[in-house]
């Protein structure tokens, strides 16, 4: 791997990527596609104008979700994000640009289509870094525990949308049904992707260095990130290797189901054609109420009857 990388002049670029300082800039980007993300749910405006305390406050949820939860996993106090005065600073001043500007300026201005492209990509890159510092304060206090690596990293990297309902409580509404856990979105199954991998490279199940990984997982969500925005479209990439394994895994059905499906169907299919051939054969042999055919005491009778016609016909002539 390194010698690819450093075949590909990679490796000094995965170095630079790994000392690149989130603040202030993609952390900006990631409070403003977050507040943004916030302000575009459902009657979410009209609690801004109603109760400005809950809007903020779960703005803030939305910002510092990961923390928050990952907080309460390690038996932290879930305030501890508040002691990032900086950071709570920044995201209340663009929590209120964005709900509170006159005319809806900055709103209007980040919500533009290249620039909101440019500022989820930065976004998507303090993902790679959330989950690997979930991941890394796991390994601290647990040495080895994979399991306790992975639900960290995980919480860490998409903690926004595993407690969507509690947020959603803070502004009144509540929809059990948008579970995460229930139906995973797109950033909750990329999160866990990313918090399996950092955490295999931690206890050396998987034989790559960090800053490596760091620079192959940010490329692949930037990218991904990037096309689904370009492209309009919210289908995951991981959609069919998704349904094998639940098919082959959770479907409660036999290796050899599909198999079995086949055959019953080609079986049905042959007896349909067997019953639609004998109800044609069927009708052709019956004959239509428009011909009606005359029974053989009906051609007798009507012969009497001619006979009968015929026998004055004849005593008149002689």
């Amino acid at each position: 791997m390194m010698d690819l990388f450093g075949l590909l002049y990679l490796d000094q670029l995965s170095h630079g990527l790994a000392n690149l300082s989130m603040f202030p800039y993609f952390d900006m980007a990631h409070y403003v596609v977050s507040v943004m993300s916030l302000r575009e749910q459902p009657g979410a405006l009209e609690v801004s104008r109603v109760s400005p305390v809950a809007c903020w406050f779960s703005s803030m949820l939305f910002c510092f979700g990961g923390a928050v939860l990952s907080g309460i996993m390690m038996a932290e106090p879930p305030v501890a994000p508040l002691s990032n005065s900086t950071g709570i600073l920044l995201a209340s001043i663009i929590w209120y640009l964005v709900f509170y500007c006159p005319m809806d300026l900055a709103y209007c201005c980040v919500a533009l289509p290249p620039l909101r492209l440019v500022l989820s990509g930065m976004k998507e890159v303090t993902r790679t870094w959330k989950v690997l510092t979930g991941v890394t304060m796991a390994q601290s206090k647990y040495k080895d525990s994979l399991l306790v690596m992975i639900a960290i990293g995980w919480a860490r990297g998409a903690g926004g949308g595993l407690i969507s309902n509690f947020e959603q409580l803070v502004r009144g509404v509540w929809k059990p049904e948008t579970n995460e856990l229930l139906k995973m979105s797109y950033p909750t199954k990329i999160s866990l992707i990313g918090a399996v991998l950092f955490a295999l490279q931690q206890t050396h199940y998987l034989p790559v260095q960090k800053h490596h990984l760091m620079l192959i997982y940010t490329i692949f969500i930037v990218v991904n990130k990037s096309r689904m925005m370009l492209t309009r479209s919210s289908a995951s990439p991981f959609a069919a290797i998704e349904s094998a394994i639940y098919k082959t895994l959770f479907a409660g059905r036999s290796p050899y189901a599909a198999l079995t499906d086949n055959v019953q169907n080609t079986c049905s299919t042959s007896t349909s054609a067997k019953a639609k051939e004998s109800s044609g054969n069927g009708a052709a042999g019956t004959h239509t109420p428009g011909c009606p055919v005359k029974t053989e005491s009906e051609s007798l009778k009507a012969k009497e009857e001619s006979d009968n016609a015929e026998t004055p016909n004849c005593k008149k002539t002689n």
